[in-house]
């Protein structure tokens, strides 16, 4: 196995172990509610004027997914939409106080696992994790890139 195998072998195994140590306290505190509606809710309020194209492309889903996510977020009273005065054709999304409740239980759960992992963040020199970001950014931007090459579009 050669190291580009083995980086990417690792980031999977990483993800992965993330996901199972924190699957856990997700289901205790956030058991009524899907993954995916709880990653909408999240990206609705850190995007301003979140549209159907937005969550789309925020979340790597088609705009059919997104639109019965969001009519089912809505159904059940998480999210509102809403219309700009200046612009009557697109439909954006907010959150009603009771999104605004997931999100925070949300937030504050990936805060504590960043607590739980401050350990090693510490181990780690703001160089290194400045090449690690670059390595990520520049990878993304390849695997755009091949995506479009492909004529497919995440939205």
């Amino acid at each position: 196995m050669n190291k580009e195998e083995e980086l990417l072998i690792n980031f999977r195994d990483l993800f992965n172990k993330l996901a199972w140590l924190n699957k856990p306290k997700m289901e205790e505190h956030l058991k009524d509610y899907k993954p995916s509606e709880v990653h909408c809710i999240e990206s609705i309020e850190k995007n301003r004027d979140a549209n159907v194209r937005k969550l789309a492309e925020t979340l790597y889903m088609t705009r059919g997914a997104i639109s019965k996510l969001t009519k089912k977020l809505m159904k059940k009273g998480f999210i509102e939409s809403y219309q700009k005065p200046d612009n009557k054709k697109e439909i954006y999304f907010k959150l009603t106080a009771q999104g605004k409740e997931i999100f925070n239980v949300h937030e504050e759960l990936h805060k504590e696992f960043r607590e739980r992992d401050k350990v090693v963040f510490q181990q780690v020199t703001e160089k290194e994790i400045d090449s690690m970001l670059s390595f990520v950014e520049n990878y993304s931007r390849h695997l755009d890139t091949e995506i479009k090459k492909q004529g497919r579009t995440i939205n």
